[in-house]
């Protein structure tokens, strides 16, 4: 169902001026009652394309207000007189809006920036959950066994910490942006660190197709890579299930990395070279198609300096990435040219 529920506890003092606001939105019911003595509970059903709007001048108020709270649920199920028998005049709105058609479909900046924050965070799921993808990883290159290495990337958590650089980057939030890069190097660290001892105390699989093709990149590895950020930009925006975005991501960086590893480990720095480039390829074009895609979502702040770094930090993570792409793009021409 696409509604969502915003209780407001208003003091009394305040209630007039913002009941009176709150009314002239768009909703589809609205409801007022006494909280307590001091308090009065807003109750609005809108649909989730208003709930930013409301939610923005909602926390424009409560830098000012004192005992002013929010909260949002999600509404499963919504019946009434009205949407029983109501006649579905859904396509009608929706050829006379061609300018809402255009744009990316996703939640509130609200909601994201709460996963955005989740997914930055260094957390023992997410250690467990690294180190066991990194072992089935290892040994199913060694193995030679794609069927092993799909299903560690199955499992990878390696999706959250790299969209929440992308999404915090046109922010202008520079510390969840330093959180966000500190959990995905950490994450990178635990692969690296399992493979390079795998690699270390065992040649065997070096020979074999799935670690030779994690160690050479070409330019069609930066198509893939924005792909791979493209969807999972996509993902985080509709807060789909990152199960089965997150694997392709995965294949940009979990393969890629445990064949950088095992090449440390094993002491073959020229295909831990080719290892370490590819990775850093499909990070940089993850991280181009992701900034890409939030930038043209609408995604913008509300408080004044935040506005102001966001306007700064917008640009420069494109143009940056950009330029670390097309530097990295011409290091492999030089690299073929040399072969």
């Amino acid at each position: 169902m696409n509604l969502q529920l915003i209780e407001v506890y208003i003091p009394d003092k305040h209630f007039d001026s913002i009941n009176e606001k709150l009314n002239g939105y768009d909703h589809r019911s609205y409801w007022v009652s006494s909280e307590s003595e001091e308090r009065m509970l807003v109750r609005i059903l809108v649909q989730k394309n208003e709930v930013e709007e409301i939610l923005n001048y909602l926390e424009e108020v409560s830098n000012v207000v004192e005992g002013f709270e929010t909260l949002l649920i999600p509404v499963q199920t919504y019946i009434s007189k009205e949407t029983i028998h109501e006649e579905t005049k859904e396509e009608e709105a929706q050829e006379d809006d061609e300018e809402e058609r255009s744009r990316l479909l996703r939640a509130s900046r609200h909601e994201l920036m709460n996963a955005a924050e989740k997914n930055s965070h260094i957390t023992m799921n997410y250690s467990l959950l690294i180190l066991l993808s990194a072992i089935v990883a290892t040994v199913g290159i060694i193995k030679d066994s794609e069927a092993v290495v799909i299903g560690a990337m199955v499992i990878a958590p390696m999706i959250g910490p790299v969209i929440s650089v992308a999404f915090f980057a046109i922010l202008g939030d520079y510390k969840g942006l330093g959180q966000s890069a500190v959990s995905s190097l950490y994450g990178i660290a635990i692969v690296l660190f399992i493979s390079i001892a795998f690699g270390y105390f065992t040649d065997v699989g070096m020979e074999n197709a799935q670690y030779l093709d994690r160690t050479k990149v070409t330019l069609i590895d930066i198509p893939l890579g924005v792909a791979s950020g493209a969807a999972g930009a996509l993902a985080f925006l509709n807060r789909l299930s990152g199960n089965l975005v997150g694997v392709m991501v995965a294949v940009a960086l979990l393969p890629p990395s445990v064949a950088m590893g095992m090449s440390i480990g094993d002491g073959s720095m020229t295909a831990a070279y080719g290892a370490f480039l590819l990775v850093t390829v499909n990070i940089m074009s993850i991280l181009l198609a992701a900034v890409s895609i939030f930038s043209i979502s609408g995604i913008r702040p509300v408080r004044w300096d935040e506005v102001q770094r966001a306007n700064v930090s917008r640009p420069l993570s494109i143009v940056f990435v950009i330029i670390i792409v097309l530097i990295l793009a011409l290091v492999i021409l030089e690299g073929q040219n040399l072969i």
